[in-house]
């Protein structure tokens, strides 16, 4: 039976819009981002089967376009449709830290941190550049490498914090094992990227590393 068929209070539009989206299930938010499902299969069906298949939403928000139309009834629009979704969830909270104090709103910036950075298959190095109010100036992607580690150049993060004007800086980094605890190199590189920005009176305030699930700062382990 095709969704509009449904009693009002079982539809998931409807549901949203008496009850709020917190109260919707995963697969009913998904129904709704894919909008309609195919021939004798709802959008609820084609959410449930999608969510079955890939085993969760990350799995499923993290898949290539080829991996996602292998599916039955998937193609193009619909992965357009998610992954534009997706990033504008990323740009509300990147407009929400841009006008608060970082530091006040420290889980706002692992969340923001989290979802821009868990999906990449490869290890990325970032910075989160701050002004003297720690109101986020600029976000920016620096290095990039494998799966197994990213190569971070001082004198480029130097330069680049010279470029943006910061008064300080967050860095962050992912692990794409998913595993966030910080390696000797981690900690190692956080102590040389500290040193080298005390010579242009730029604070490293956190150096965050971002898994699958877990957020870790070295902050907080008394590393900076």
């Amino acid at each position: 039976m095709s969704i509009k068929n449904w009693p009002a209070r079982e539809r998931p539009r409807e549901r949203l819009l008496e009850n709020g989206a917190a109260s919707l299930s995963d697969t009913e938010l998904l129904a709704i981002v894919l909008g309609t499902g195919v021939k004798g299969r709802s959008a609820l069906d084609l959410a449930r089967r999608l969510l079955e298949a890939f085993g969760n939403l990350t799995r499923l928000f993290s898949s290539s376009l080829q991996e996602f139309c292998q599916h039955d009834g998937l193609g193009h629009a619909k992965f357009v449709q998610m992954q534009a979704m997706l990033e504008l969830s990323r740009r509300y909270m990147r407009e929400e830290l841009e006008e608060r104090d970082v530091m006040s709103s420290s889980e706002l910036t692992r969340e923001y941190l989290r979802a821009r950075m868990r999906h990449y298959p490869h290890e990325v190095f970032a910075c989160l550049y701050l002004d003297n109010q720690h109101r986020v100036v600029r976000f920016e992607e620096l290095f990039f490498g494998t799966i197994d580690g990213a190569a971070v150049y001082p004198r480029e993060v130097v330069k680049r914090c010279l470029h943006h004007n910061a008064a300080a800086v967050i860095f962050a980094h992912n692990h794409p094992s998913g595993v966030a605890e910080p390696s000797h190199a981690d900690v190692a590189i956080t102590l040389r990227l500290k040193s080298a920005l005390s010579t242009i009176d730029v604070r490293v305030l956190d150096h965050i590393i971002v898994g699958s699930k877990d957020v870790i700062s070295l902050a907080e382990r008394g590393v900076v």
